[in-house]
């Protein structure tokens, strides 16, 4: 750009800017280097209204154009604040309004984050620039909570009251946000709408009380649970409480909020998916001042997370600065030992791995010789194979899904083939042309078959909702091999309809043949690989059951479930004694069915 026009412009000298325009009226099209911003642009951020005037007389384009980021010069005037620009330029062409930067930030957005209120009033006039940003993660209301415009979150709640369950792309709703920055105001304001909103969870399985309680924000603490006590008892996707999110970021002062403020009976030793409680978080972080204070609560210092180790065993398996100098006493002092020091526990029937035997389990009973070491083993191994079990019942219900999905497809392709079969309809009669060749008949006959296989594939899979695992598993057995024989038909009825549209003639023959061999060959051959897949899943499974059987004679139960279970799973006419064959006979991470 010409240095005496970005004088100029940044002075707002319109008379020195009319003068050179005179001069050289290609100046106007000058932008700033690298950034691509035209003098409007820069007239609009430093507020230099007569100038901005002047320049849209001159070239009324010029309020759409965008610089090196997409943004329009309407973004300057609203990020600025310049409310009589925003207007002039909104005047000139309204739908300039419309538009989004790089970011997909609007004019709003950018206005919200600045917390420029009166040019916000004025854009919410625009219903769409809301409307807009319901596609969107972060939304103005997102902008505002974060940086503490409450005038405008009460704006924008006002015309838009749903905004307030929208989540960003990490789960965040603006209560989540407004918490964990200390707005005090905003939460009450979003409170105030709703107060189911304090339920919420992000993609974490954290509520804005957590949030809160991470930061430290004492005074959102007291609002939130003023208005709902339920959200104190809620944890997180790894087990956590509030008092573990508080610990752990060494928040004492909302801990001590917390056990003051509520009965923490329930939650205090309360251990997160690990095992962890309250305390082995607290030594594991050296905090030496939290450590005392939770032992005056009263909490376990015994209690053994899932590698069975004490609040003890944590801090002295790294005993590396002071802190835990001052924390192995007041263990010591109030009653904390090893693991290894803890007197015998009464379990009943436990289920651990017998040392030594390389990969086969085993099940004893555990009584009063048992470390707790050992029993903690126990427990990772029946974590790990729910956590098998999980990932299996989940794959049977994307499985369904995927069929449902399957058959509806396969029933709208041939629904259409069988409306506009092949070699088309005789104009005067309406009949099909081909309809007395074989080839159309066997088409019709496998066309009909694969629609109402996978229409009675759609109505039972959509009307029986099983809540057993074994009743889904027999469900999708039948309906998937229910749609192996709907898409044969399938792919039978396509060939049978190319072989009647094909011309009877001596080189046509061998094309269509090859179609017949190449395409019932490939059908042919992916059923008859899933097949031998299949039969080598159900040999595994009637050898490890096998295995099973005769492990159960000789009194040797597999570990994966108690002599109690098993009985109980006998006497409930079960001829398998583990509760998922599928997971336990298979070593390849799927399995066919």
């Amino acid at each position: 750009m010409d240095r005496r026009l970005h004088e100029a412009v940044l002075k707002g000298d319109v008379a020195a800017f009319q003068k050179l325009i005179a001069d050289d009226e290609n100046l106007i099209n000058q932008t700033v280097p690298g950034k691509s911003n035209t003098i409007l642009h820069l007239a609009a951020r430093f507020g230099h209204r007569e100038l901005a005037s002047e320049i849209v007389k001159l070239w009324p384009e010029m309020v759409s154009a965008a610089d090196g980021e997409l943004e329009t010069p309407l973004h300057e005037a609203c990020r600025e604040g310049q409310v009589t620009i925003m207007n002039m330029l909104l005047e000139t062409n309204p739908w300039v309004a419309y538009k989004v930067n790089r970011r997909d930030e609007s004019v709003l957005f950018v206005a919200c984050e600045r917390g420029r209120l009166e040019v916000v009033k004025e854009l919410l006039r625009f219903q769409w620039l809301l409307t807009m940003e319901m596609d969107l993660a972060t939304t103005s209301l997102h902008v505002a909570a974060t940086a503490g415009h409450t005038e405008i979150v009460k704006e924008i709640v006002k015309a838009r009251p749903d905004f307030a369950w929208k989540k960003n792309s990490h789960g965040h709703t603006p209560l989540h946000l407004a918490c964990s920055k200390g707005h005090l105001e905003i939460t009450r304001e979003l409170l105030r709408l709703d107060t189911d909103l304090s339920s919420l969870q992000d993609d974490g399985g954290k509520t804005p009380l957590h949030c809160a309680a991470i930061k430290g924000r004492v005074n959102i603490i007291d609002e939130i649970l003023s208005v709902s006590l339920e959200s104190a008892e809620m944890i997180t996707n790894s087990g956590e409480t509030v008092l573990h999110m508080a610990v752990k970021h060494n928040q004492f002062d909302a801990v001590k909020y917390l056990t003051e403020t509520l009965n923490v009976t329930k939650i205090m030793n309360m251990p997160d998916n690990d095992g962890n409680t309250i305390l082995h978080i607290a030594t594991a972080g050296k905090l030496t001042t939290m450590v005392t204070y939770l032992i005056k609560l009263g909490v376990d210092v015994n209690a053994l997370n899932r590698k069975g180790y004490t609040a003890l065993d944590v801090v002295e398996s790294d005993a590396s600065n002071s802190g835990a100098l001052a924390i192995v006493p007041a263990l010591q002092d109030a009653g904390g030992m090893r693991c290894e020091q803890l007197p015998p526990r009464s379990l009943d029937i436990q289920q651990i791995s017998q040392p030594n035997s390389g990969n086969i389990p085993v099940t004893r009973p555990v009584k009063n010789s048992e470390s707790p070491a050992r029993h903690g083993h126990h427990r990772r191994q029946t974590h790990r194979r729910s956590k098998q079990i999980e990932l299996q019942n989940e794959g049977l219900r994307n499985a369904r899904n995927t069929i449902t999905v399957v058959a509806v497809l396969i029933a709208t392709v041939t629904f259409s083939a069988g409306i506009n079969p092949p070699g088309g309809f005789d104009q005067e009669s309406g009949k099909a042309k081909r309809a007395k060749q074989t080839a159309f008949k066997v088409f019709m006959v496998c066309n009909i078959m694969a629609l109402f296989l996978s229409l009675g594939i759609v109505n039972v899979l959509v009307s029986i909702i099983p809540f057993k695992r074994k009743s889904m598993m027999e469900l999708l057995v039948v309906t998937h091999k229910v749609m192996w024989v709907s898409t044969l038909f399938m792919a039978s009825a396509y060939i049978a309809a190319t072989w009647t549209i094909m011309p009877e003639t001596k080189g046509t023959r061998w094309v269509t043949v090859e179609l017949v061999v190449v395409g019932g060959g490939c059908t042919v051959t992916v059923c008859l690989g899933l097949g031998v897949l299949l039969a080598k899943h159900w040999c595994r499974k009637r050898e490890w059951r096998r295995r099973r059987e005769k492990k159960n004679k000789n009194g040797s139960p597999n570990s994966s479930i108690s002599r109690v279970d098993e009985m109980r799973s006998i006497r409930k006419g079960s001829g398998d004694c583990s509760s998922n064959s599928d997971v336990e006979s298979s070593d390849h991470g799927y399995h066919v069915y």
